[in-house]
């Protein structure tokens, strides 16, 4: 006969396993993996919108002077915040009576819901890495705004509620390597191109920390080393990822068959200033209650996610492209 603890199975399950789930996406993306490394996977109480607070100017106060002199005391408007939408998304997993029934026997249900979690996990976790670079404007901008959003190749877009073509403080640095560059990238000229944008990018010691690339942009980046000894990053290396140094910054390959890097794209990004601000209730863990069809012999359980990318400074962000 069936099992009568089908939905405590299942949810048990599933809660057992929520936990892992979140940290196997971090894994799975090398981005996140940086940001969970800096502490910047910030979950959030709740809002109508996720807040990121942002300084977008100096303060004006500063000034030169001598003995006596007055100073400038009047008040400083230095701080401003961008608000992010909330995304969501979710992914099912589900058995019918017809198949509580086939696989009769706690251990048997365990086994087929194993399956189908570790499937609905895998899909997860490839949409939400997908989404960490996409332009937020799939399923009519139900998607996480990723890297083509944060960091665009044209800066003149709408970030957080704060336009970039009014606010040039939010721009973040674009290089196009044809023309900007003269030629497209190739093994003798990328990192000439390189270069370029990592000047416009450096602030002091406040520079970019991680350069992911494409297939394409890695490995003329790779050939152009091989005359010399490359340099690798160890710490990156042991998180699984392919990846080499350029000036102190990881240069981590996340591409590959699946890859979601868009092609021909090369982002110098300082994590400082990037975070993934998921719900603290909403981090891919099972929703409650269960769901039980209405007109079908069916349990069916959603694990979901809601929350968002967010940028805290766009002037410190550079993209390469072609």
């Amino acid at each position: 006969m069936a099992s009568p603890n089908l939905s405590e199975i299942i949810t048990t399950t599933l809660r057992n396993r929520s936990g892992k789930l979140a940290d196997n996406v971090s894994e799975n993306n090398a981005l996140l993996n940086r940001l969970k490394k800096r502490g910047n996977v910030k979950p959030v109480d709740g809002g109508r919108t996720i807040v990121q607070e942002l300084e977008y100017t100096e303060n004006s106060t500063f000034k030169r002077y001598s003995g006596y002199e007055t100073l400038n005391i009047s008040p400083s408007d230095v701080f401003t915040a961008a608000e992010f939408d909330w995304k969501q998304a979710a992914v099912a997993v589900s058995i019918s009576g017809l198949e509580q029934l086939q696989n009769s026997g706690s251990e048997r249900v365990i086994d087929l819901l194993e399956s189908r979690i570790k499937n609905a996990e895998r899909t997860m976790q490839n949409n939400l890495s997908a989404d960490m670079y996409s332009d937020g404007t799939a399923d009519g901008g139900k998607q996480i705004g990723g890297l083509q959003a944060l960091i665009a190749d044209t800066p003149t877009n709408t970030v957080g509620g704060i336009n970039r073509s009014t606010w040039t403080f939010w721009k973040n640095a674009s290089y196009d390597a044809t023309t900007d560059g003269g030629a497209a990238a190739t093994a003798s000229n990328i990192q000439s191109y390189m270069n370029r944008v990592w000047l416009q990018v450096v602030r002091g010691t406040d520079r970019p920390d991680l350069i992911i690339a494409d297939n394409n942009y890695f490995r003329l980046y790779w050939e152009s080393l091989q005359a010399i000894q490359r340099i690798t990053s160890t710490e990156m290396a042991e998180a699984g990822f392919s990846s080499l140094k350029f000036m102190d910054a990881d240069v981590v390959f996340d591409g590959g068959y699946g890859g979601n890097a868009p092609s021909d794209h090369m982002y110098f990004i300082n994590t400082n200033y990037l975070f993934w601000r998921p719900h603290k209730d909403r981090n891919m863990v099972p929703l409650d209650p269960d769901r039980f069809s209405v007109n079908q012999d069916a349990t069916v359980k959603l694990i979901a996610v809601a929350g968002n990318m967010t940028l805290s400074n766009g002037f410190l962000q550079a993209v390469l492209l072609d």
